[in-house]
C-alpha cells in the first residue's frame, strides 16, 4: 500500500471507473484451464510507487519466481484503478493477469461486474479455508454478495497518536477511552494564543483534516449503513445522530468549528514537515500505522504514543476497535493464465513469510492470522498497537457497494455540511441522504 499518499476520499476518477465496469467485457474471455506448471509470463499491475515499497514487492516476486521457476512475473507499478479498469475492459494481450487496488470501496464493482474473477474455486482447489487464514473484517471488504473476487494484501488500521509530553504537562495519566473522556482531555490539552486563537487543539474532529474522513471516525460507533434489504438506513440508525452530536461537542468545547478551521488552515501538507501533529499543534490525532515510521524518520521533537481511538460511552466494552481498510489482490477476468495467476496471488496474500516481509518493509498491518502472530513481525510498540486494533472483533470496514463506494462520498459531503452548521434539521437531512444513496445504487444497477 502506498499509504503515504492515500486519499481520504474516493477519487473523482472512480466515476469513470464505474462506467468502465458497467460496460465490461464478458468474464468468460479469460481461461482457468491453463497448466500452472508450464512456462508462462504473468503481468502484475500494482499501485506502489515509493522506492522502498517497489523494492519490497519486487523482493517478494523474486522469491515467488524461485519457487515457481516456470513463471516469469513482469511487474508494473504506480498504476491507478482507472488505468487497470480500462485495460481489463479492453482485454487482449496487453491486459494484466494479476491486479491490486488500494481502494476497497471498489470491490463491490469488481465482484458484481465479473471484472475480477471469483477466487473461491481457486481457494477450494488449494485446500485453503479462507475463514482460518484471514480475519473476518478483511474478508468482508474483499467480497460482495457472496463473490470472493479478491484477497487481502496487507491492511491499514487507524488509531490515535498522542503527544505524551503534552499529556504530562496537562496532568493526564493515560489516553482517553471514551468520547466523554476525549472531550474532557481535549479541553485540558488545548492551548490558545494571546489573541484568543488556537495555538494547539487537543483533538480536531474536522472532517477535512488529513485522514479524518467521517467514515473512519464513525467506525468507532459500529454503525449499520444499510438495513437487511440493502436500503440506506443512516436516518434510522441512532448512532448516526449521536456521532455528529459528539463530534460537534468536542469541537465546541475547544472553541468551535470556525476556530478549528483557522488552526487547520495554518497546517502544512500531511506529508510535510509542517504536519499539524508533527509540529505540536495537535495533541491527539487520528492516523494509520504508517505514520509512526514517518514520525521516527522526521525525528519528532516530542515523546509520542499510540492508542485506539475512544469509543462512545455506551459502548465502552468495545474500546480497542478501529477502522480497517487495505490493499486487495485479484485475477483479471480476461487473463488466459488464471491458474498461474492464482499461484502468484496465493503466494503474495497467504504465504506467511511473504506477508511478514512485506508488512515489515512498508510498515503496514499483516493480513493473515499466522502473519499477525509471526515472531518475525516488527515488534515496535506503536506498530503492535495497530496489530491489536486490526484483530479486535469490533473493528470495522465500510460495507462494499456496487458503485465504488459512492455512498461514502455522499456521506462525506453531508458530514462537512453538518459540521459547518449548514444542515439545520439533521434527521430530515439524513432521510434525504438515505434517499440519495438508494437512488445512486439503483442507477448503478441499471
Amino acid at each position: 500500500m502506498a499509504r503515504w499518499h492515500i486519499s481520504t476520499r474516493v477519487p473523482v476518477a472512480l466515476g469513470a471507473a464505474a462506467l468502465l465496469l458497467a460496460g465490461c467485457a464478458n468474464p468468460s474471455t479469460g481461461s482457468d484451464t491453463d497448466d500452472p506448471t508450464k512456462p508462462v509470463t504473468l503481468k502484475f499491475w500494482h499501485g506502489w510507487s515509493a522506492p522502498g515499497e517497489v523494492r519490497a514487492i519486487n523482493e517478494n516476486i523474486a522469491r515467488f519466481e524461485k519457487l515457481h521457476p516456470n513463471i516469469d512475473v513482469v511487474s508494473t507499478g504506480n498504476v491507478s484503478d482507472e488505468t487497470i479498469n480500462q485495460a481489463l475492459r479492453a482485454g487482449g494481450g496487453d491486459a494484466p493477469d494479476v491486479v491490486t487496488s488500494f481502494t476497497t470501496n471498489n470491490v463491490g464493482q469488481y465482484c458484481s461486474s465479473g471484472m475480477w474473477v471469483d477466487l473461491d474455486p481457486f481457494l477450494r482447489k488449494s485446500g485453503i479455508d479462507k475463514t482460518k487464514v484471514f480475519p473476518k473484517t478483511l474478508l468482508d471488504y474483499t467480497r460482495y454478495e457472496g463473490v470472493q473476487c479478491a484477497t487481502p494484501l496487507l491492511a491499514d488500521a487507524f488509531g490515535m497518536y498522542y503527544n505524551k509530553d503534552a499529556f504530562r504537562e496537562a496532568g493526564i495519566s493515560r489516553p482517553p477511552r471514551t468520547m466523554s473522556e476525549m472531550k474532557a482531555d481535549a479541553v485540558e490539552l488545548t492551548r490558545k494564543n494571546k489573541d484568543g486563537t488556537l495555538k494547539r487543539a487537543g483533538f480536531m474532529p474536522n472532517f477535512q483534516l488529513y485522514q479524518n474522513s467521517p467514515d473512519r471516525m464513525f467506525a468507532q460507533w459500529g454503525p449499520e449503513y444499510f438495513d437487511g434489504d440493502g436500503k440506506a438506513a443512516l436516518a434510522e440508525e441512532p448512532k448516526t445522530e449521536d456521532f455528529f452530536t459528539t463530534m460537534r461537542g468536542i469541537a465546541d468545547a475547544q472553541g468551535g468549528y470556525d476556530a478549528m478551521e483557522r488552526l487547520r488552515s495554518g497546517f502544512g501538507d500531511e506529508m510535510s514537515s509542517q504536519n499539524g501533529f508533527l509540529t505540536g499543534k495537535l495533541a491527539m490525532h487520528l492516523d494509520g500505522e504508517w505514520r509512526g515510521l514517518m514520525l521516527k524518520e522526521a525525528k519528532a521533537g516530542f515523546d509520542w504514543g499510540v492508542a485506539p481511538l475512544p469509543v462512545p460511552d455506551d459502548q465502552a466494552d468495545t474500546y480497542g476497535r478501529g477502522y480497517l481498510t487495505g490493499t486487495v489482490a485479484g485475477i483479471a477476468h480476461s487473463s488466459r493464465h488464471q491458474n498461474a495467476a492464482w499461484e502468484l496471488v496465493r503466494y503474495l496474500t497467504t504465504d506467511t513469510d511473504a506477508v511478514v516481509h512485506f508488512a515489515n518493509a512498508i510498515h503496514n498491518v499483516p493480513s493473515t492470522f499466522d502473519a499477525l502472530k509471526s515472531p518475525g513481525l516488527d515488534a515496535d510498540p506503536s506498530f503492535l498497537a495497530f496489530l491489536k486494533i486490526a484483530q479486535n472483533p469490533h473493528s470495522q470496514a465500510v460495507p462494499p457497494s456496487n458503485n465504488g463506494g459512492q455512498y461514502i462520498n455522499s456521506f462525506g459531503d453531508f458530514s462537512q455540511s453538518v459540521e459547518s452548521g449548514r444542515t439545520k434539521d439533521l434527521h430530515r437531512a439524513l432521510r434525504e441522504l438515505d434517499d440519495q444513496i438508494d437512488a445512486d445504487n439503483v442507477q448503478s444497477e441499471n
